[in-house]
């Protein structure tokens, strides 16, 4: 477990490294954050449209990963942006929030619709136990900041998912089974997180 926590501090450093160049580029142009958000979650729903039709040819699954990737990216900034302008209001955060489990879910959802295709009934499951998993790591967050507490342990937060979702759709056209791999991947990661929040509510009402 202390490795996986080490993994993820060196992946968010970079991450955020990246992320601070880029909002200073934007903030040189007349891009709002709401634009930032809407253009994320359009690109993350056309990318699962792309994944669907996957059987016209492989390379869709590489397209529908480029346009979710690059998707999750701005729907990542457009908070960044607002508080770099203070552009930042409660309906912007709201928005944001919302749009976030959108994306993800149209994307599960065609990843879900591409192994009933192939008929695996089991990868169907873990579709629907991932996109479960995944809505509750942000609701658990988000019920827990909502009492006053920390609740974005763990390691399965969204950043780390958009990572696992796009090396999947990278690496699915090598084996049928990478999709479903990724699948239980997310699946085992977001239901751990989940436990996680859980227990650390549980553990700061007790300390008050």
């Amino acid at each position: 477990m202390a490795q996986l926590a080490r993994v993820k501090q060196a992946y968010t450093d970079e991450a955020r490294r990246l992320a601070g160049r880029s909002i200073t580029q934007l903030e040189q142009t007349n891009v709002t954050p709401d634009a930032l958000t809407i253009s994320g979650v359009a690109l993350c729903i056309a990318g699962s449209v792309v994944v669907y039709f996957e059987y016209l040819g492989w390379a869709l699954f590489l397209v529908g990963a480029a346009l979710f990737v690059v998707g999750s990216i701005l729907d990542i900034l457009d908070g960044a942006l607002a508080r770099r302008r203070s552009f930042a209001s409660p309906f912007g955060a709201f928005l944001d929030s919302t749009v976030d489990r959108v994306g993800e879910g149209f994307m599960l959802g065609a990843i879900g619709l591409v192994l009933m295709r192939s008929g695996s009934e089991w990868g169907v499951a873990l579709a629907f136990a991932a996109m479960a998993g995944s809505f509750l790591v942000s609701y658990t967050r988000a019920r827990a900041e909502a009492l006053g507490l920390k609740g974005d342990v763990g390691i399965g937060s969204r950043a780390e998912r958009v990572v696992v979702i796009t090396a999947g759709l990278t690496l699915a056209p090598i084996h049928e089974l990478v999709l479903p791999v990724t699948l239980a991947l997310l699946t085992a990661t977001a239901w751990l997180t989940v436990t996680q929040r859980v227990l650390a509510v549980r553990s700061q009402i007790r300390q008050r």
